[in-house]
């Protein structure tokens, strides 16, 4: 998939693949919400208006009052691709939500995604 293409997908399509895929997994909807507060400084509220504004994720990123500083402690594979990497900015912290929300539902505990 392009690039191009990725960065319009609204995120509140892909919101509900993640819970789904904590969900199957026996995590939960409110550590999908951990996840994304953390990485993006989003809190419940201004998360919901994204959503219900239907936000793109280029959107979405962009519009993140503030990432978190400790994002270079986020290593590994994701997709085939090391996320530290990764040299594309907006792509970089799409694939760390991935492997966030990937993290997740393998089982880690929630203060090990968020690297505390």
């Amino acid at each position: 998939m392009d690039k191009a293409r990725i960065f319009s997908i609204p995120f509140a399509n892909i919101y509900p693949l993640y819970i789904q895929k904590a969900e199957k997994k026996g995590r939960t909807k409110a550590e999908v919400d951990a996840i994304i507060f953390w990485l993006t400084g989003y809190n419940k509220q201004t998360l919901q208006q994204q959503i219900d504004k239907n936000s793109d994720l280029e959107t979405f990123f962009v519009q993140a009052p503030q990432i978190n500083p400790n994002v270079s402690r986020i290593t590994g594979l994701i997709c085939g691709y090391r996320v530290e990497e990764i040299e594309d900015k907006l792509m970089q912290k799409i694939r760390y939500l991935d492997k966030l929300i990937d993290e997740l539902a393998r089982g880690k505990t929630i203060e090990k995604i968020l690297r505390r």
